[in-house]
């Protein structure tokens, strides 16, 4: 999969011509010394939100990495500023442990990373699948790892998604860090946007999650 690494292929794996991202990405990450964690989509499929499977083994690195093709698996990478700061667990394999960001840290991720996600309404459906498992307080750490706009974002769509109780607490970390009026899809204008006041929020785009 990278250059002077070797994977050795078992049997059940002959199809994928290459192992599982997740029982090869641990050791390909140590040998070059990288902070990682597997992130967004793929992180979601542990937690068993799992509504689409994604195409391909999503991670965090600290700087701008080539995805990886081996075989029939894909490998991408996302750059993730103050990886160090973000919130893993260990999660066992057939071949050791993989990082995994924490579910609350999956959340705040999938929010500021929209587009590699397949968009706000896929984000919404996966943040519906995640929100039981979410733990207010830890959602408020997790959120201190990045921009304040992905607060204010991700409050409003767990509200949406009928988890309004579990983004009780990140409203007052919006109220004491947002300066200013953010809009929900950064790309969209949002000129004459209804606001969410509660989320200092220009609703510029219409989400809808997935029963």
């Amino acid at each position: 999969p990278a250059r002077g690494f070797y994977v050795i292929i078992p049997p059940e794996y002959q199809r994928l011509r290459c192992l599982p991202a997740d029982q090869f990405i641990p050791a390909l990450m140590e040998s070059h010394g990288l902070r990682y964690y597997a992130g967004l989509l793929s992180a979601a499929q542990y937690y068993g939100a799992a509504h689409h499977r994604p195409q391909e083994f999503q991670v965090a690195v600290a700087r701008s990495r080539r995805a990886i093709s081996c075989g029939a698996v894909r490998v991408s990478f996302f750059i993730r500023k103050r990886i160090g700061d973000v919130p893993v667990r260990s999660v066992n394999t057939p071949r050791g442990t993989v990082l995994v960001s924490t579910v609350e840290a999956t959340s705040v991720d999938l929010v500021g990373y929209a587009h590699h996600a397949g968009g706000l309404d896929q984000v919404a459906t996966v943040l519906s699948e995640l929100a039981e498992q979410i733990d207010p307080q830890l959602l408020v750490a997790a959120v201190g790892t990045a921009p304040v706009p992905w607060a204010q974002r991700l409050g409003y769509l767990l509200e949406l998604v009928g988890a309004g109780e579990k983004a009780a607490a990140l409203k007052s970390y919006v109220r004491e860090h947002a300066r200013d009026a953010t809009p929900l899809l950064p790309a969209a204008p949002h000129e004459g946007a209804e606001r969410s006041p509660d989320w200092k929020l220009y609703v510029n785009a219409t989400v809808e999650a997935e029963a």
